[in-house]
């Protein structure tokens, strides 16, 4: 596994633990379709979802079952659009742009 993808899969655990995580936006912006991807997978609710859902997410039981159990069935009823990308001040040490992304409520 690449530097990249560890890092995305990373972040995903974060966001999925905390519904909520502070990042710069291009990492947020890449984050957002690996996210979207697993919420309409954790939707179907199957044991073959489910282990997609775990494999994606580093084999972390307790983020696949949040996941599955708590986050995806909020969404039951929307066709996609589950997070919000919320852009904030640049950060003063370096200046890169910063943004928040969470799960829609």
């Amino acid at each position: 596994m690449d530097v990249r993808n560890a890092l995305m899969k990373s972040l995903a655990i974060s966001l999925v633990r905390h519904e909520k995580i502070k990042t710069t936006e291009a990492k947020a912006k890449e984050l957002r379709p690996m996210i979207e991807k697993l919420v309409s997978k954790a939707l179907m609710g199957t044991l073959a979802s489910r282990n997609i859902v775990r494999a994606r997410l580093l084999n972390q039981n307790i983020e696949t079952k949040k996941l599955v159990d708590v986050i995806a069935p909020q969404y039951k009823d929307r066709n996609g659009g589950y997070t919000r990308i919320t852009k904030l001040p640049q950060r003063l040490s370096d200046g890169a742009k910063m943004a928040i992304i969470e799960f829609v409520k």
